[in-house]
C-alpha cells in the first residue's frame, strides 16, 4: 500500500520560508515520479513541482519557479519542498504525490496534506 505522509507545514510571514518533507512507503521509491500539488482555500488543485527518481531534472510552476525547490533522498525514501520568498497567495494545503504523469495537478495518490499559511 502506498503511503505518503506529509510534515513541515504552518504559519509563516510573508517573505519567510518553510521546508516540507514528505515520507513514503509502500512502493519502488527510487524509481518514482515524484511532485507537489496545493490547495487553496475554495480553489482546485494546482500543480507545483515534479522530481524523477533520478533526481537530475526537476520541474516547476511558473508560479513557484526561482522561490521553491524541490528535492529528494532515496535512501530516506523522502521528498522535501523548500519554500522561500513566500507570498500570501502560497497559503494553501500542500500534499506529496506519486503521480501517473508529469504536471500532473490531481494525482490519485497524495497524502493527507499540510497546511502552509502565510499571513502578516
Amino acid at each position: 500500500e502506498v503511503q505518503l505522509v506529509e510534515s513541515g507545514g504552518g504559519l509563516v510571514q510573508p517573505g519567510g520560508s518553510l521546508r516540507l518533507s514528505c515520507a513514503t512507503s509502500g512502493f519502488h521509491f527510487s524509481s518514482s515520479l515524484m511532485s507537489w500539488v496545493r490547495q487553496a482555500p475554495g480553489k482546485g488543485f494546482e500543480w507545483v513541482a515534479d522530481i524523477p527518481g533520478s533526481g537530475t531534472l526537476t520541474l516547476y510552476a511558473d508560479s513557484v519557479k526561482d522561490r521553491f525547490t524541490i528535492s529528494r533522498d532515496n535512501a530516506k525514501n523522502t521528498i522535501y519542498l523548500q519554500l522561500n520568498s513566500l507570498k500570501t497567495d502560497d497559503t494553501a494545503r500542500y500534499y506529496c504525490a506519486k503521480p501517473g504523469s508529469w504536471r500532473m495537478s490531481t494525482p490519485h495518490q497524495r497524502g493527507q496534506g499540510t497546511q502552509v499559511t502565510v499571513s502578516s
